[in-house]
C-alpha cells in the first residue's frame, strides 16, 4: 500500500530562510561531508547527508565544524549572510575505520539491549499524525508567461497562475493530513498493534490500507530493516556488516549522556537505493540511544528514531519517529496505476535560475509520538493471531479524544479537515475510490450491484465465445446478506449456462458465510481446483482458450467458509452433481459401462498462511505482509448411498509456495503440487498436469498465450494420473534496459512431473500416456517487452521427449498487466 501514499505527492526537501543554511564539503574534493558536526556553545548538532545544514542562531555566536579526519573550521555567521559553503582541509586520520566497525559489531552482540528481548512485556499507546504539504515560502507567487508555438498561426502569450494558485493553497492548509492513535502490546511471544483511533481528511470511512501501513518500524533491532515498504540489510546487524562502511563522526550528548555517532554507508556495487545514515551509540551499555536512516534515489527518505533512557532498566525505549519523503535525485519515472510520474532530478549541479513547478516543493511528513509506556507490566493479548486490529469505534472518535493525544500547533492542519471534507464529498473522490477497488478486482459497481467482468466475454474451443453477464449484491443492498448469479452463452455449442446462489453472514470477525447455489455449467476434465483459492480477476485467461475436452454438471452444493482458523481461511461444501462428459467417454469400474453418471461429495479446503501478518479492519480481514512458505490442502471423498451417489472415491490434494527477494531485485520462486485419488475415480476428476499445448503439427500453429503454471510442451489430453506431483521453479532476474520502450524482465523456469494411473483399462474412449518416468520442460520467458506484451520459449525434454525435435519446443506469447501496485 506504500504507493497510495506516492499518489499524494512529487517532492523536495525546503529550508526555512530564517536559519543559517550552509554546507560541508571537502576542500579538494568538493564532495559533501555527510552528517559533519556542527557546534553551537554547548550544544552540537549534524549536518544531513548531503552535508547540508540548517541551524538558528544568535547574534555573535561561533559556528564550529568538524569532521572525522578533517581539520576543524569556526566562523561567525553575520546578518547579511545567510548560505555558507564550509570547505575542510583533510588531515591524518585519528579514528580508525575498525573503531567503528568494532563497535557495531558489539551492538549486534548485545541482544539485551532490544527491548523485546531485554523485556517480560510491555504495552505503549503511539500517535502517528502524516500531512502531505509544502512551505509556503518556498513557493513563487509570481505569475509566469508561457508563449504557446502552435502548429499554424502565430505565437500566443498565456498566463501562467499554478504557482500563485499553488502558495494561496498551502498557506490555508496541507493537500492531504490523517491521524491515528494505537495501542501496542508485546507479552513475551506476540507483538499487536491495535488502532483505537483513526481519521482521514476527506474520507469519513478512512482507507484502512494506508491506516494500517507503516512508513517505519518500531525496532531497529532486527536483522533487516524495512523503510516504506523496502526491505534492507540492517546495518547494526552481525550477518550484515560486511555490506557496510562505519566512521566514527564525533561523540555528542543524549539523554545526558555520551554517544559515538557513527556514519554507515551501503558500499555494495550495483545497488540503487543505498542505506545510509548516522547511529548513535551509548558508550556505557553500546545502546541506541539514536538512529538517522537515508536512501535518496527517485525518493529521498529521512527516517529517524528518537529514544528514552529507562534509568530503572538501563534501557533505551522508543520515544518518537519521524518520516519525511521528497523528491530525489534520480530522473527516473515511477508508474502508478498506468499514470506516470515525471521525476526531475536535482542536484548540486541544478541551476540555481531553473524554473520550478509548483509540486517541486511538495513533501510528506509523519511523526508517531509515543506515551503511556508501561515496562514489565502484566500484558493480556486478545487475538493474538492478528498482527494489526481497527476498532469499529475507532473510526468515530470525538474532539476529545484526539485532543488528548494531538496538539494542534499549525492552523493549516484544522483547516485540511474541513477543507479535503468538503472537496471530497463535492467531487465524489470516496466514491470514485470505491470504484477503483472494484474495478481493479473485476467489478463493474452500479447500485447495490456489482457486475461481474469475468463472465462479460471468453473463448475455448468447446464453446466458441463465450458470452454472458452476472455479479454480487454489494453492501448498499446489505452488508449480511448476498445474492449471486450468472448466465452465458456458447457461439459454437449453442447452450445456455447459468448459476444462481445466496449466502449469509454468520460471524463478522471471521467473516463467517454459509450458503447455497445451483450451478449448470461446463468444466475441463481431469483439472485441479483448490476451492478455497481467492478469486482472481484476468483481463484474460489464456489457457482455456486451448481447452476442448469438457464435461458437464448440474450441481447443487451447500457451504461454509470462514476465517474462524488462526490465519487459515476454510471452506467446508457439500454437494450433488449430475456430470455429462461432452467427449467419447465411458467409465468401466464394475464391468458395467457409465457415460453419465451422480456425484454426491463432501470437500474440505484449507489455505494456511503461518507467516504472514493480518489486520483485521471494520470490513473484514487483510493480509498486510505476505510471506511463505504458504500451504493449501484440500480433502474430498464422495458420500455413499446418498442421492444416487455412483462412485467411491477419495482424494487428497495439497500445494505449497515459496518466493524469496533478493535485495538485488531478482526473485525465485518453488511451487510443489501433487495429489492423490483413490477408489472408483472417473477420468473428469482424475489429474492432467495443466497441459498447455495444442495438438497441432507445425510449431507455427501451436503459438498461444501462456498459462501462469502450465506445461507449455505438454498436449492437452497427453497425459492423465490418479496420483502425482509437480515441482516448478522460478528465477526472475533483473530488468533488461534495451531501450526507453523495451525493457524486458528475463524469467528462468524448469517444471518437472511424475505421476502413475491405477486400472487404466477402466477408462475407454481417449487414448494417453502416464507419467511413471516423468516430464520435464525449461525454458525462458521475457515478460512486458513491450507494454506488458512478452515473448517466452519451452523446451521438453527426458524420457517423454518426442522424437521430432519441433514437436519438443513450444513458443509462446505472454502479457502481465502493470497497474503500478
Amino acid at each position: 500500500m506504500k504507493y497510495l501514499i506516492i499518489l499524494f505527492l512529487i517532492p523536495l526537501l525546503s529550508y526555512s530562510q530564517l536559519r543559517v543554511q550552509g554546507v560541508v564539503k571537502d576542500s579538494q574534493t568538493e564532495k559533501a561531508l555527510p552528517f559533519a558536526s556542527i557546534k553551537i556553545g554547548d550544544s552540537t548538532k549534524l549536518a544531513d547527508i548531503d552535508g547540508r545544514f540548517s541551524i538558528d542562531i544568535s547574534e555573535n555566536e561561533i559556528l564550529t565544524i568538524s569532521y572525522t579526519g578533517y581539520k576543524t573550521s569556526a566562523f561567525a555567521p553575520d546578518a547579511k549572510t545567510t548560505f555558507y559553503p564550509i570547505y575542510l582541509q583533510p588531515r591524518t586520520e585519528i579514528k580508525s575505520p575498525d573503531d567503528a566497525l568494532t563497535i557495531i559489531k558489539i551492538v549486534a552482540r548485545k541482544t539485551q539491549n532490544d527491548p523485546k528481548r531485554k523485556l517480560s512485556s510491555f504495552d505503549f499507546k503511539a500517535h502517528r499524525k502524516l500531512i502531505v504539504t509544502a512551505d509556503p515560502s518556498e513557493i513563487s507567487t509570481e505569475i509566469d508567461t508561457i508563449i504557446e508555438k502552435p502548429l499554424f498561426g502565430k505565437r500566443r502569450l498565456k498566463l501562467d497562475s499554478t504557482s500563485y494558485k499553488f502558495q494561496r493553497f498551502v498557506s490555508k492548509q496541507h493537500l492531504f493530513a490523517t491521524e491515528k492513535v494505537s495501542h501496542y502490546q508485546y507479552d513475551g511471544d506476540n507483538f499487536k498493534e491495535t488502532i483505537i483511533g483513526a481519521k482521514m481528511a476527506g474520507f469519513p470511512e478512512p482507507v484502512y490500507e494506508m491506516v494500517g501501513f507503516n512508513l517505519q518500524p518500531l525496532s531497529i533491532y532486527e536483522s533487516t530493516y524495512e523503510l516504506f515498504g523496502t526491505i534492507y540489510r540492517n546495518p547494526i546487524s552481525r550477518h550484515h556488516t560486511e555490506n557496510y562502511r562505519y566512521k566514527i563522526l564525533d561523540t555528542i550528548s543524549i539523554n545526558g549522556r555520551d554517544s559515538y555517532a557513527i556514519h554507515f554507508k551501503n558500499v555494495q556495487r550495483n545497488r540503487k537505493n543505498r542505506l545510509e545514515g548516522v547511529i548513535f551509540i551509548d558508550r556505557q551499555n553500546y545502546a541506541i540511544a539514536k538512529a538517522v536512516f537515508r536512501v535518496r534515489s527517485i525518493l529521498s527518505i529521512t527516517a529517524t528514531h528518537e529514544f528514552e533512557y529507562q534509568n530503572q532498566d538501563d534501557l533505551y525505549f522508543p520515544s518518537k519517529l519521524t518520516f519525511k519523503m521528497s523528491k530525489g535525485q534520480k530522473n527516473d519515472n515511477l508508474k502508478l496505476f498506468g499514470e506516470t510520474i515525471f521525476f526531475d532530478p536535482e542536484s548540486e549541479q541544478t541551476s540555481v535560475t531553473k524554473r520550478r513547478m509548483p509540486s517541486d516543493e511538495t513533501y510528506v511528513l509523519s511523526e508517531t509520538k509515543i506515551s503511556d509506556v508501561r515496562l514489565n507490566q502484566p500484558v493480556k493479548i486478545k487475538k493474538r493471531y492478528i498482527a494489526i486490529e481497527i476498532k469499529d469505534s475507532a473510526i468515530r472518535r470525538d474532539s476529545v479524544f484526539w485532543q488528548r493525544y494531538s496538539e494542534v500547533s499549525d492552523p493549516r492542519e484544522s483547516n485540511t479537515y474541513r477543507t479535503l471534507d468538503s472537496i471530497v464529498l463535492r467531487k465524489n473522490i470516496a466514491g470514485k475510490l470505491r470504484f477503483g477497488r472494484k474495478i481493479i478486482n473485476g467489478y463493474v459497481p452500479f447500485g447495490p450491484f456489482d457486475f461481474d467482468l469475468r463472465y462479460v466475454l471468453s473463448y475455448n474451443n468447446y464453446e466458441g465465445f463465450r458470452i454472458g453477464i452476472g455479479g454480487v449484491t454489494n453492501d448498499k443492498l446489505s452488508e449480511k446478506y448476498r445474492i449471486d448469479s450468472y448466465t452465458a452463452y456458447g457461439t459454437k455449442d449453442g447452450e445456455f449456462k447459468y448459476s444462481i446462489g445466496a449466502s449469509a453472514r454468520i460471524g463478522k470477525f471471521s467473516d463467517t458465510w454459509i450458503g447455497y447455489s445451483f450451478t449448470d455449467d461446463v468444466k475441463e476434465i481431469a483439472s485441479t481446483t483448490f476451492l478455497i483459492d481467492p478469486r482472481i480477476f484476468k483481463i484474460y485467461d489464456p489457457r482455456p482458450i486451448n481447452i476442448s475436452t469438457f464435461y458437464n454438471h448440474m450441481t447443487n452444493r451447500a457451504f461454509i467458509r470462514s476465517k474462524i482458523i488462526p490465519k487459515t481461511e476454510s471452506l467446508w461444501q457439500l454437494s450433488n452433481s449430475k456430470i455429462d462428459p461432452l467427449f467419447n467417454y465411458g467409465y468401466n469400474p464394475d464391468d458395467r459401462l457409465h457415460r453419465t453418471f451422480t456425484l454426491t461429495m463432501a470437500v474440505v479446503s484449507l489455505q494456511w498462511n503461518p507467516f504472514s501478518d493480518y489486520m483485521q479492519t471494520p470490513k473484514g480481514r487483510i493480509e498486510t505482509a505476505k510471506r511463505f512458505p504458504k500451504f493449501t490442502f484440500q480433502y474430498s471423498h464422495t458420500l455413499p448411498k446418498i442421492l444416487d451417489n455412483k462412485f467411491i472415491f477419495g482424494k487428497i490434494d495439497f500445494r505449497t509456495e515459496y518466493e524469496k527477494k533478493y535485495h538485488n531485485g531478482q526473485k525465485s520462486a518453488l511451487l510443489l503440487e501433487a495429489g492423490y485419488a483413490y477408489g472408483d475415480v472417473p477420468l473428469t476428476h482424475l489429474y492432467n498436469s495443466s497441459p498447455n499445448n495444442l495438438n497441432k503439427d507445425r510449431l507455427l500453429q501451436r503459438i498461444t498465450f501462456s498459462g501462469k503454471n502450465s506445461f507449455e510442451t505438454m498436449y492437452f489430453n497427453e497425459f492423465f494420473s490418479n496420483k502425482y506431483v509437480i515441482v516448478q521453479f522460478k528465477h526472475g532476474l533483473k530488468r533488461i534496459n534495451i531501450s526507453g520502450m523495451i525493457k524486458p524482465s528475463p524469467v528462468l523456469v524448469t517444471r518437472m512431473a511424475y505421476g502413475s494411473m491405477d486400472n487404466r483399462q477402466d477408462h475407454l474412449g481417449l487414448d494417453f500416456k502416464t507419467l511413471e518416468k516423468g516430464y520435464f520442460e525449461s525454458g525462458i520467458e521475457l515478460n512486458r517487452i513491450f507494454n506488458g506484451l512478452g515473448l517466452s520459449g519451452f523446451y521438453r525434454y527426458g524420457p517423454n521427449q518426442l522424437s521430432q525435435l519441433e514437436d519438443n519446443i513450444a513458443v509462446k506469447l505472454n502479457f502481465v498487466l502493470d497497474l503500478g501496485f
